[in-house]
């Protein structure tokens, strides 16, 4: 998302006029994601749907840029000709080197080594709603989890100096509605390590709330191994900072966590669960676990299961092993079928649903604060809460007498609750 703000930006910047949808317009820019299966085959299928609408004369040129250019650029190149420029992750600044090549009928093919970042002087055309938005803090990740392939896409972690940081949450918030700040990179809380020696997450964390013309700010995809009791401090003390933390544990069978590299064990991810609960008692967890691991057995699936159960995550997000070339577990032995896979995915989200819709009932006749997203009928909006992260979490069903904005917030009295949403009236 932000890295195609930052094209969007830059050719807006320079004159040209941004379309939504593909179709009948002159240059089709697709970003593609490349980290699991899934997501490879999606984007091409983008890119194979605007190959037909090139040769039917809709579009007159293709570039495609990111991590599927990354990746397979060769592949790319060889077997779509409709193609006709590559970027990969390093080489979004580039766009309109490869704009205005393609205008004159040319080929422009700019795959660097990983080793770029954007700056507060990247110009951004928002994709999201005005009300919220992103800022990308590093890129690159140095976990190297044994079924990644980020480290080889996205390049070893870099971290933004902090002041490039602030002047962006700066110029993204002075003067807008922002009302909400997520804070993002492949791995937050390795912010700093590169340039200071140390992890420094929770000093930017402090001066962005500090400073950011933002109601809420919240922070994803943190990592249990490099997670600080000076972060769990300022995420209590911060009033503006969502008590909300994305953390993934991917499995709890000691097995899987060192099979997959992780570098942290069952007792230190349960260890700093109880720190957490305890530094910010009004807390939400959220969590990701992958089934399906090669060498997962019964006992540590069971194991996960047995987690899970004991740790009542609020939120959390489950995932078959998607086998990725290149990647350490591509070559392990004992992969698991695909049956079994999908079976443990689904053991594992109708017991998140059975916890889920337990955390829910403790709203009940209680007042939240609500975001308000959308109005979908007169008097009817939906929402979130601060426990809610954008489009990956539930949703709160408003009812008001008084009309209501994207991006306002209103007290919300919840009258009942369902499995992953809530239901109320506004104050």
């Amino acid at each position: 998302m932000v890295d195609s703000e930052v094209m969007l930006g830059t050719l807006k910047q320079k004159g040209y006029i941004i379309k939504e949808g593909v179709s009948d317009c002159d240059i089709a820019i697709i970003n593609t994601c490349a980290f699991v299966e899934d997501a490879k085959q999606e984007a091409i299928g983008i890119i194979l749907q605007a190959a037909e609408l090139k040769n039917q004369g809709h579009i007159k040129k293709i570039i495609v840029t990111g991590c599927l250019s990354q990746r397979h650029r060769e592949i790319l190149k060889k077997r779509i000709h409709e193609i006709d420029s590559l970027l990969g992750t390093s080489d979004f600044d580039k766009i309109i080197n490869a704009v205005r090549a393609v205008e004159k009928g040319k080929s422009f093919f700019s795959v660097s080594a990983p080793d770029n970042i954007y700056s507060h002087n990247s110009q951004r055309y928002l994709l999201t709603p005005q009300f919220y938005t992103y800022v990308k803090i590093a890129e690159g990740c140095n976990n190297k989890c044994s079924y990644c392939a980020i480290y080889k896409i996205r390049g070893k972690h870099r971290s933004r100096p902090h002041v490039s940081i602030l002047k962006e949450v700066n110029n993204l918030t002075k003067g807008n509605k922002v009302s909400e700040l997520n804070i993002i990179a492949q791995d937050t809380t390795s912010y700093g390590k590169d340039i200071r020696g140390e992890y420094s997450l929770a000093r930017l964390l402090k001066e962005i709330a500090e400073s950011a013309q933002a109601h809420w700010i919240r922070l994803l995809y943190t990592h249990p191994r490099h997670f600080t009791d000076e972060l769990i401090s300022v995420i209590n003390d911060e009033g503006r900072v969502c008590k909300y933390i994305d953390l993934p544990i991917q499995h709890a069978s000691d097995r899987m966590l060192k099979s997959m590299n992780r570098r942290v064990t069952k007792s230190q991810m349960q260890l700093l669960i109880d720190k957490i609960r305890k530094g910010i008692p009004a807390v939400a967890l959220r969590t990701s676990v992958i089934v399906g691991f090669p060498g997962e057995r019964d006992e540590d699936f069971k194991e996960l299961l047995e987690f899970i159960r004991q740790t009542k995550f609020e939120r959390l997000g489950a995932f078959v092993y998607s086998r990725e070339e290149d990647t350490p577990a591509y070559k392990f032995k004992k992969q698991v079928p695909d049956d079994i896979k999908r079976q443990r995915l689904d053991e594992v989200m109708k017991l998140q649903q059975e916890i889920s819709t337990q955390v829910n009932k403790k709203w009940l006749n209680r007042q939240l604060e609500v975001l308000i997203e959308e109005k979908t009928d007169k008097n009817s909006y939906t929402g979130r809460t601060q426990y809610d992260a954008p489009e990956v979490d539930g949703v709160v069903y408003v009812h008001s007498d008084k009309e209501l904005q994207p991006g306002d917030f209103a007290m919300v009295d919840i009258t009942d609750t369902l499995e992953y949403d809530l239901t109320g009236e506004a104050k």
